[in-house]
This record gives structure tokens, sequence and C-alpha cells, in this order.
């Protein structure tokens, strides 16, 4: 979270009557969130220490923990209290109230906008998404899967960390605009048998089973499974099919969505042993790419797994971080075709599949050198064993693409955090990959970072990053329709930033942040016009820049509060056009408030966004989006029960379409009740 820039006297006196105004609510607060030695000992201590004790600490942001305030980026936490009591239900939820952030759905998949850039239909391929430091994006389109589609159950998250712009210099592809890092939950924080239940609007069901436990010896386990099932709307109009042979328009159940997680961690000692499997069957009710409107039989099904082996100690000074993984990405997609009056069985039905498997090992050290010198080193390495896309017709069987890769690549990289004086530190990084496909890219980062007393912190960050080709852009074709281009290039990224940030003592932060960027060589489908023929190819470039703000602040009888606007502005540059489903305000606000009962809750958040051009260059409406969530948690017995409303007061609003949707934009859901029920059996 940002704090914006105040000084001298003005600055010490705000910072001692915040002190003077919130101590008493703050020895009462009832959250549970303020460390005890500050109910107590609050007029003891210092400026400085003041703000100490409200510094977060950050590890994506380097690849070890450290604070907020020396990290090389823009960071934001999002706690597992914000999720339980802003009644987040998706990891899209959780990212749609972090600041300049913005999420769309197409009633399939959920699509991150960062700073300006969301292209419907992108697959969040331009995002890092993490869970533990594990690299969750897949080996076919390098997609994050954030919405439904996640395969973490949403209750296992501890914190979510966000770390904003280019970060390709310690991840390399994909860590393009921001790197998402989700962090679960120990067997410790579970502490025995946990249950839940969810009930809500659109026949939604939801239910989950976890157990954790930590032993004598240190070791903790948790094993937990979920499953989740929705009907959705039961009724859709979409005017784009308003004519009788297709129901006028009516698409009739035809958004269901089902999902299954299970997640089991186990730490013995320097090790920790983590497998997760998630899958999502999704009905899509919007025809895409021309299917037959209102048939059930259209859909996607995601699975992803992996397990991997973490390793953690110190040798002689050296801090050692290793990690061995196997990954399997699986995605099937049916889509039923034929005319407008064609029967059931003389509709034809197409299957679109993907199968992705790899192994992996990273290794990074760390040290501190000459006092002033924090040096990390890092080496990685990835064997695609299987990357295939295939599709055919069932009946009468007739195939239209066979592609069988697999592919290599590795990196190195190192980093030094340098301490030129007790307030000033500087950043530098850089990191080189090497691909079979394409070759090789080197990216830096560096940051300069000021801290003088009275909790201002000032960050100029400078940032590339890349985003290699994935294999459906390389490799996929279909007679007569598309073809493949081998020879396509990363896309590159290069980001400033001005970060000013200010605690005002421990009760309020506010900030501000000002970015530039420029994205050359863009990997955009367009049609060759030597053949008619679908293609993809390095060619857009594009040019953005905005300003973020943001506070945060505890007011009296326990009050939180959380606001935050961003204004942006992103460009084609060959164009001069404003970017398809890029709003220029985002606004977003957050209170939560005690109810007068210890454990009693009521949290109430609000977003807008701008109106948004689509493909066909028409404007969306502006979205107004507000969420009240009634939380409960009894202590002693270990119940906890959620009760919220999303989209109070029941805003009609659209996201724009991709282009495979004949819809120019897509409806999105009205007022929605969700109810959750969950029991520790033991504490």
């Amino acid at each position: 979270m940002t704090r914006t820039l105040a000084t001298g006297w003005a600055r010490t006196a705000v910072i001692v009557a915040s002190v003077s105004f919130f101590a008493p609510s703050l020895a009462g607060a009832q959250d549970g969130t303020m460390p005890a030695k500050l109910t107590t000992d609050l007029s003891k201590l210092s400026l400085e220490q003041l703000v100490d004790l409200s510094i977060d600490s950050v590890y994506a942001a380097s690849a070890y923990a450290q604070k907020i305030t020396e990290a090389p980026s823009s960071v934001t936490i999002v706690t597992q209290e914000d999720i339980d009591r802003f009644g987040y239900r998706t990891l899209a939820d959780i990212l749609r109230g972090v600041r300049g952030f913005y999420v769309t759905n197409d009633r399939n998949y959920s699509y991150l906008g960062v700073r300006g850039f969301s292209r419907p239909g992108d697959y969040n391929a331009r995002v890092l998404l993490l869970i533990d430091g594990h690299r969750l994006n897949d080996n076919i389109f390098g997609s994050a899967l954030i919405g439904t589609e996640f395969p973490l159950d949403i209750d296992l998250i501890e914190r979510v960390e966000v770390i904003r712009g280019p970060s390709s210099s310690l991840y390399g592809t994909s860590a393009f605009f921001a790197v998402i890092n989700v962090i679960t939950k120990s067997g410790d924080a579970v502490k025995g048998l946990d249950v839940s239940g969810t009930a809500g609007t659109l026949d939604t069901q939801r239910g989950r089973v976890s157990y954790g436990k930590s032993f004598r010896n240190g070791a903790q386990v948790l094993v937990s499974g979920s499953m989740y099932t929705s009907r959705g709307q039961q009724q859709l109009y979409f005017k784009e099919f308003d004519q009788p042979e297709t129901n006028f328009g009516i698409a009739e159940g035809v958004d269901g969505d089902d999902s299954a997680h299970f997640l089991g961690k186990v730490t013995v000692g320097h090790f920790t042993f983590r497998a997760l499997h998630g899958s999502r069957e999704k009905i899509v009710p919007t025809a895409s790419f021309g299917t037959f409107f209102n048939d059930p039989r259209s859909g996607t099904v995601e699975t992803q797994q992996f397990v991997d082996a973490h390793y953690e100690n110190s040798f002689n000074q050296w801090h050692t971080d290793a990690r061995v993984y196997y990954d399997r990405y699986a995605y099937d997609g049916t889509y039923v075709f034929g005319e407008p009056d064609a029967t059931m069985t003389d509709r034809v039905v197409n299957k679109d599949f993907a199968r992705g498997n790899w192994w992996g090992a990273e290794v990074k050290l760390r040290k501190r050198v000459a006092k002033q010198h924090t040096l990390a080193i890092g080496s990685e390495y990835r064997d695609n064993l299987r990357q295939d896309q295939y599709n055919y017709d069932e009946y009468p069987f007739y195939q239209y693409l066979d592609d069988r890769r697999s592919s290599k690549n590795w990196a190195l990289f190192v980093q030094d955090e340098v301490k030129l004086h007790e307030k000033v530190l500087v950043n530098l990084g850089i990191r080189h990959d090497q691909y079979d496909t394409f070759g090789g890219t080197t990216n830096p980062r560096a940051a300069f970072i000021y801290t003088p007393a009275g909790g201002t912190t000032l960050k100029l960050l400078y940032g590339e990053a890349f985003r290699a080709p994935n294999a459906y852009e390389l490799f996929w074709f279909q007679d007569d329709y598309a073809k493949a281009n081998p020879a396509l290039k990363p896309e590159t990224n290069r980001t400033s930033e001005l970060v000013l940030e200010q605690a005002l003592g421990s009760t309020v932060s506010v900030g501000a942040t000002a970015f530039y960027y420029r994205v050359r060589d863009l990997i955009t489908q367009q049609t060759d016009p030597n053949d008619e023929l679908l293609v993809y190819d390095n060619v857009d470039r594009i040019e953005a820049h905005g300003v973020e703000l943001d506070g945060e602040g505890r007011l009296p009888y326990g009050v939180r509060s959380r606001a935050s606007y961003t204004f942006q502005s992103s460009r084609n540059e060959q164009t001069s056009q404003v970017l398809t489903n890029s709003p220029a305000h985002v606004a977003q606000v957050r209170i939560l408030a005690p109810l007068g009962r210890p454990g009693l809750f009521a949290g109430f958040e609000s977003r807008y966004l701008s109106e948004r051009r689509t493909l066909e260059g028409n404007w969306v409406r502006p979205a107004f989006v507000s969420n009240l969530t009634v939380y409960a948690h009894h202590q002693k017995t270990g119940l906890e029960m959620s009760a919220s409303v999303f989209n109070l007061f029941d805003n009609r609003y659209s996201d724009p379409a991709s282009e495979e949707h004949r819809q120019d934009s897509i409806v999105q859901n009205g007022r929605t009740f969700r109810v959750t029920f969950a029991y520790q059996f033991a504490r």
C-alpha cells in the first residue's frame, strides 16, 4: 500500500495528533489484528518505532522476506482477514479490490486488467501467478486462471502479495505487468478439523473439509478438499440472437459451473512438500466461436495439478532456497456447430483440447556481504515434456490439428541490494533466459529507495520484462482458416515508476504512484493478406501512463477504511486509439466496521469503472458495483458465519467481449446472495 509525502513539523504534528486521537480506540479494537504491545506501550514509542509497527513484509518482490518499504516495487498485501470479512469468493474477487486492478468476465473465464491493459479474450498471460512461490501459468497458453477456474480453494489462502510492474529480472516470462503470489495456510493455522458450507442464489452450493496439525517436533500437515457447483443464470438474453430459430436470444440453463479442489501440504524440518489439484467445468452460454446457440454441450473443462518439494536452509551464511516440481495441465473444449434450424443429431460436435506436462528445478542463494550488500544469485531449468494441441470433429470424424511439441528453457539471475546509507537503498538485478523456440533475452531492473525519518518512502523504479510466445500462438493452425508462426519473438515491456509512500503514525497511510510503460512487439492475431489466413504476429506497440492514489486508515470505534483512485491512459501507438477494455478511471472504497459485539463485523466495498471501448468501437457504460458482507466469528466455539449481498444495488452493466463472440459486450450478474457457515472442531 502506498503513502504520499508529508514534510517537516506539519508531518510530525499529524503523527502525534493521530496517535493521541486513535490510541483509545486501538486499545479497544475488536478485529484482533493489532499487536498486543501496541495497546499498552503506544505512548512510549518514538515516531520511527510507531511507523515500523505498521510496516508489513513481502516475499515475492525479491524472492525473500523484506519490508514493503524496502521492496523494489509497488506492493499491496491482501490478508485472510480481508478475504473473510469482505466475503471474497474467488481470487478474481480479491484482485478486484486491489488498487489499479480490474476484472472482466465473458461468462467462461475471468480476465485481469492492470494499469489499463486487459485484452478481451487474453488468458492473463502477461501476469505471473504463483502459489507459495510455485509458478502456475501453464505451458500451452501461459494462462493464469483467477476465477472459479483457479485451482486453490479460497479458504486456504493466508495472504496474497501483489507486486506491480515488470519482474522478469527475477521470474522470467509472464512477469510482465505484475506478479501475484498466493500464500497458503499452514497446518498450524488450521489446527484440527475445519468444515464449511455455502448456499446462495443461482442454485450455488459449496462444501469444504480441511484438517491441519502441528507436531511437537515442528512438523506440520494440512489436507483439504472442496467442491463447488452453481447452475448460474437460468435465462440470459443476447440481442444478437433474437430470432425465432435461436429462441429469441434467450439462453436457458446453459450457465452451469462446477469445480473441485485438493491441497496437501507437509512440512518436515527444512522441507515442504505440496500437492495441488484443481478442476473446473463450465457450460458456455454465449455461443462463442460461432457455435450453436443454446446448446448445453458447448463448454470447457480445465484441470491443473502439481507436486513440488521445497527446501530452505543456511550454510556458511548462504541462505539456500531450492525447489523441484512436476506440473500437469489439461484443457478440453466442446463446441457444437450447426445451422440455426439444425436438429440435435444434425449438429457437428468439435473437440478442441490441449495437454501440457512439465518438470523443473530452481535454486536461489542469498548472502549478506560486507554489511552493505544483500547478494542473491539463482538458476532455473524447465523441461516442457508435452505441449500438445488437438482439434477434430467427432462425427463424421475429421482431424484439423494434431500438433505435438516439447521444449526446454533455462535462466540465470543475479540481484544485489546495496545499502548506501541507513536511509538509502539501491536494488539492481538482471536475468538471462534461454529458450529453444526464439533464443535468449536479458532483462534488468533497478530501484532507488529513500526512507527518511517519519514514515516517508520515495521509490524510483525501472524495469524491463518479456513474455515468451506460447505454444498456442506459435503452433496452432487449422486448414483454410489459420496458420502457425514459429518465428514469433517475445513481447517486451519497459516501465518507469515514481512511488511516494507516507505512514502517518500507526493508523493512517496515504500514497501516490506515477507510471509510464511502453510495450513492443505485442503479439496479435491478424489476417495475412497473402493467403487470407489468420496468424499471430509481432505487430502492435502500446504506450501508457497514469497515476494511482490511495489511502488507508483506522478510524474511531475500530472502523477501518481504504480508498483508491487510478487514472490511466493506454493507447495503440500506430492508431492512437484507446485500448479496448481500458477504463480511464478506476475507483474503489472499502469500509470495515465492528457491530458492537466481539467478532461481529460489516464489510462494505464499492468499485467504479469508467466507460470502456469495445472491439467494434462502441463503449460500454460505466460500471458501479457495491457488495456488503456481515461476518461473525465466535472465538470460543470456533463457529464462523458470513452473509453477503453482491451487486447490492442491482446495477446492470456489461464487459467488452472478445473476438470469438458475436456479442459486442457480455452482460454481468445482477444482485446475488450467499451465506457461509464454518466450524472448527479442535483449535
